[in-house]
Parts: structure tokens; C-alpha cells; sequence
């Protein structure tokens, strides 16, 4: 069981086509910009519609010949790049958005265990404005979280967070992981955020998987001129706005 992920899709004069399988733990998607990890993400979701492939999520088609699953079918928690908490409503209220269409007692008893979880205890009615950079950071993954999805995508979520606290947060999401037992997706371009997080590392270049391995095995033993410059030159994190979640439903 995992996600398996085999994908084609044709945006003008970029070509989208990788495939790859994970199991119940964490993957970084490395590479630079534009290499379409992102996409990849958003053909996951059901965001964007390959023009053929097949995805897989615990047993389950979301997508292939024949069948293609919406996004609220898909059961996946999405982690954005930019900043989308609702800033009209509370820390509290955020995270049960997140739970709609769960029965109403069901989803505040899922909520107040997000926000014991993600160390919000105390701020619930504060909104968005009201908390830090890294608060903001846990009401997003605890929004994705409330529905209890199958998979969870994270698409650069700590860019604009300083090195302790994208730490703090990179252990946060590997305990995540490790207590639900789902695939994680992450997507970075930030070398140290690879080599400290990921289970299995999946390098793009160009719309193509170059190599898929653990850290230790790209990074010591890169399979083309492509990874190698990548290990040895990948950005630094940019000082874009990270960090938005939102839940995909399930079915």
C-alpha cells in the first residue's frame, strides 16, 4: 500500500512525465524550479488532469483509463505554498473549515484534538494576523489533517520560514507522518530540507524523475551530470510566502 504515481501531461513547450511509488512514509520531491514537482502535486489532487497515467493512493484508482476521482473524493490533505488561512476567522474556525461535511460534534472533537496536537491550546480565537509565522504554519497542517486524509502533500510549505523554526517545523511533519502511517509529499529545493527529512528522495529535472533513492544514495552517488549539479549547487530557500493548508475531502 502508498502512493504509486505514474503521470503525462503537456503544457506547451514543457512536458510533464514521471513515475514513482512510495509507501506509508516521507518523500521530498527535489529539484529546481519549474522541473514540475508542483504539478505532480496538483495531479494528485485532482487539480490538474494528466493527459494519461495512473495514481494510486492506499489500493484505490484516483486516476486512469476510464476514471478520474474530484478533488473532494481523493481523500488528501493539501499543504500550499502561499498563505490561504481564511483571515476573517479564528485559529479555531480555520481548522474546522477543514472538517466540513463531517457531523458537527465529530469534527469539534476532531478539532480540539488538532489544536492540542499542534500545540495551539490557547490562540483558538486569535486570527491568522493575531499568531506567528510558525502558528500559522500548524493551523495549516492541522487543517489538511482534520479529515484524516490518506496521503498528505506539502508543496514547499517552510520557504519563508528562518532555519530553526523550518526545522522545528520539518520534525513536526515527519511525526505527523510517523503516527498516521501515510505517504507525505514533500516538494523542496532546499538541499538541507532534503537531506533532513526525506525517507525516499525523487529528483526532477526537466518533467523527469532523474533518480530516486534515500538522501545518502543521491547525494553520495548521483546517477547523472544533472543530480550531481543539483546536490552540489541546489538553491538555498527562497523568501517566498509558505505555508497554506487546506483539506481535499474524502469520499
Amino acid at each position: 500500500m502508498g502512493l504509486s504515481v505514474a503521470v503525462k501531461r503537456t503544457l506547451g513547450a514543457f512536458s510533464l512525465d514521471v513515475a514513482w511509488e512510495l509507501r506509508n512514509e516521507l518523500a521530498v520531491l527535489f529539484g529546481r524550479s519549474g522541473s514540475g514537482k508542483s504539478l505532480t502535486l496538483r495531479a494528485i489532487a485532482g487539480l490538474m488532469t494528466p493527459d494519461a497515467g495512473m495514481i494510486r493512493l492506499q489500493g484505490q484508482t484516483l486516476f486512469g483509463p476510464g476514471r478520474d476521482l474530484p478533488p473532494p473524493q481523493r481523500s488528501i490533505g493539501y499543504v500550499f505554498q502561499d498563505l490561504a488561512l481564511f483571515p476573517h476567522m479564528t485559529v479555531e474556525e480555520n481548522i474546522l473549515y477543514g472538517g466540513h461535511g463531517i457531523e458537527r460534534i465529530e469534527r469539534r472533537g476532531r478539532a480540539n484534538m488538532m489544536i492540542e496536537r499542534f500545540r495551539l491550546g490557547g490562540h483558538e480565537k486569535r486570527f491568522p494576523s493575531e499568531i506567528s509565522g510558525g502558528q500559522r504554519q500548524r493551523v495549516a497542517i492541522a487543517r489538511a489533517l482534520i479529515r484524516r486524509p490518506g496521503a498528505l502533500l506539502l508543496d514547499e510549505p517552510f520557504s519563508a520560514l528562518d532555519a530553526p523554526l523550518r526545522a522545528e517545523m520539518g520534525d513536526l511533519v515527519r511525526g505527523v507522518q510517523q503516527e498516521m502511517k501515510i505517504p507525505v509529499v514533500l516538494v523542496t529545493h532546499d538541499r538541507e530540507e532534503a537531506l533532513a527529512l526525506a525517507d525516499l528522495l525523487i529528483v526532477y529535472a526537466g518533467g523527469r524523475v532523474e533518480q530516486t533513492g534515500t538522501p545518502s544514495e543521491v547525494f553520495g552517488h548521483p546517477a547523472s551530470g544533472a543530480v550531481a549539479d543539483l546536490v552540489r549547487h541546489g538553491r538555498q530557500p527562497s523568501d517566498r510566502s509558505a505555508g497554506m493548508a487546506m483539506a481535499l475531502p474524502a469520499r
